[in-house]
């Protein structure tokens, strides 16, 4: 099992690596969560895939496992920032509420937002534990690497009974709500302890 970066700069040195992460998205959000994504060539994608995110995908033998997206919340493109703060200044016209946040979202370079997070539906039940300590582990190497000593995050409600388990230190940072298929909350996981 790998994990890997990726990158807009090291996408070709990886294969189809991006196309299948994107793919694999496609199957998680579209397909399984039917949620009303974009979509081309069979993948799932959105106005937030731009240069400045990075994209982590668990792998092994040609196979996408897991994965998310990392965006800083300093990231500008035409009217976008990242989906939190769209979300909370009305930017994505109510698709997921305004009042997502307890405080106004942040802009700030040691502060990035990680959404995207999946596991793919055909990834074995003896693993996916595996799988997510993989996650955890890229999420914080790359936290590392870009200078982010916090990630936010709109997460499934339930992030207090798995996030401890793999080794995160979040707390909520906003109510909890129902959106689309289930119920979210929005969180701030503190990587500070794990940058040395």
């Amino acid at each position: 099992m790998q994990t890997t970066t990726l990158s807009f700069s090291n996408i070709h040195i990886h294969g189809d690596l991006f196309a299948k992460l994107f793919r694999a998205r496609k199957e998680s959000f579209i397909v399984r969560k039917n949620w009303d994504l974009p979509e081309a060539e069979g993948m799932e994608y959105d106005q937030y895939d731009t240069p400045a995110s990075r994209w982590i995908a668990v792998h092994d033998g040609g196979e996408v496992l897991g994965g998310f997206r990392l965006t800083p919340t300093t990231a500008r493109c035409g009217i976008y920032s990242y989906m939190i703060r769209d979300a909370q200044q009305n930017v994505l016209g109510g698709s997921i509420p305004q009042d997502l946040l307890y405080d106004e979202a942040p802009v700030d370079p040691q502060v990035w937002e990680c959404t995207r997070v999946f596991v793919n539906h055909s990834t074995p039940m003896a693993i996916r534990r595996k799988v997510h300590f993989k996650m955890v582990e890229a999420m914080t190497s790359s936290a590392r690497e870009l200078g982010a000593s916090r990630l936010i995050a709109l997460t499934g409600a339930t992030w207090p009974r798995w996030y401890g388990r793999c080794g995160l230190e979040a707390e909520a940072i906003g109510r909890v709500m129902w959106i689309d298929d289930g119920e979210f909350q929005c969180v701030s996981i503190n990587l500070a302890s794990k940058m040395h």
